[in-house]
């Protein structure tokens, strides 16, 4: 169910006008250029460990309202809300938002394989987080979004910041002033 579910987004993203791989003809496993028309085309990249974050914290919050449905269940319904994340981030108007507030500008929205790639490192996310005692989960967590905020100026913490409450001050940081 869960990879169906994976099929029919890379399916709506198509539908979209989303481009299945990168404009420049191919498909690496990492690309570690931010700023650059890469970024978000190939299968990882920066900003995959936020989407790990997501699987650790969607199972935190399944678990929490879930609790008596056994893993695959709220291992669906996690899916589900991550593929709504892929979606709406690859919209229009949410694009043209993280290039207007961001220092995102050369941001053109995800890659379809970016985009499922995304959502099976949710999934690894889920996964981690299952296993894990919670303080490791949390200590997961930290760890990664300071060292991604610590890389590259901005995590899953900042974007959603940036999206929801822009700060010049937090633009003024990530550009390097």
């Amino acid at each position: 169910m869960i990879l169906g579910i994976a099929a029919l987004t890379a399916a709506i993203l198509l539908w979209m006008g989303r481009v299945p791989i990168c404009r420049c003809g191919y498909v690496s496993l990492w690309h570690g250029e931010v700023m650059s028309s890469g970024n978000s085309q190939h299968l990882t990249d920066w900003y995959t460990p936020s989407h790990i974050v997501h699987g650790v914290l969607f199972f935190a919050g399944t678990w929490l309202v879930m609790r008596r449905f056994g893993l695959w269940p709220r291992l669906a319904v996690a899916t589900l809300i991550e593929v709504v994340w892929e979606v709406v981030e690859n919209t229009d108007a949410v694009i043209q938002r993280y290039r207007e507030t961001t220092i995102s500008l050369d941001y053109y929205g995800d890659s379809v394989v970016n985009s499922v790639a995304d959502i099976a490192a949710m999934w690894l996310g889920s996964w981690l987080a299952a296993r894990l005692p919670a303080w490791a989960s949390l200590a997961l967590v930290l760890a990664l979004e300071i060292f991604v905020g610590w890389m590259i100026r901005d995590n899953l913490a900042l974007n959603v910041l940036m999206l929801l409450w822009p700060l010049e001050s937090v633009k003024a940081w990530q550009a390097g002033g």
